[in-house]
């Protein structure tokens, strides 16, 4: 997708993940609790190909969906060894390239993270931080939510994590 001349001057996309969160090593196979690329202490971890960031994830797809491009499971499959415990900072950072040769740019993120425990609130402004680097965007542009799901279901049951994300771009 090309940002030509006809090339609206926004664009939006919508991202979601979710994993499943398992005891980490040696207690289970939980990978360690990433979030945002930020490590956060937990005894459960996702399950996951990669690192398991499921905010990363859903951030990557907001970004590959804005411009009409694969999402990460097409670029990235589970399939390919390559990406076996891959940091999910190189899927963003491929997304990141493509939607600046698309002609495009982050305008603002908002994105709302799905998770029993561990509470969030103590971490967010690292998280927050951390993206809008990774982003090359300042703090003001990047919103990170932490919901519960009040004890219901796989989420509610600390059994789960999920991620919404929605980006807005803009054509440069």
């Amino acid at each position: 997708m090309g940002g030509g001349p006809d090339a609206p001057p926004f664009r939006v996309g919508h991202g979601y993940d979710l994993h499943r969160l398992e005891p980490v090593a040696p207690q289970g196979d939980g990978r360690p609790f990433i979030l945002g690329g930020v490590r956060i202490d937990y005894d459960r971890g996702p399950i996951g190909h990669s690192d398991g960031d499921a905010l990363l994830h859903a951030i990557t797809d907001a970004i590959l969906g804005s411009i009409g491009e694969p999402d990460i499971g097409q670029l990235f499959p589970d399939s390919d060894s390559a990406h076996e415990g891959q940091d999910s900072r190189v899927f963003l950072a491929e997304a990141c390239r493509r939607l600046a040769a698309a002609g495009y740019c982050i305008g603002n993120l908002d994105a709302t993270v799905i998770c029993q425990k561990p509470k969030l609130s103590a971490h967010k402004d690292a998280i927050r931080a951390h993206i809008a680097g990774l982003l090359g965007v300042g703090v003001s542009r990047v919103n990170v939510k932490g919901k519960t799901h009040e004890g219901v279901d796989a989420v509610g049951e600390q059994r789960a994590i999920e991620v919404h994300c929605v980006v807005l771009v803009r054509r440069i």
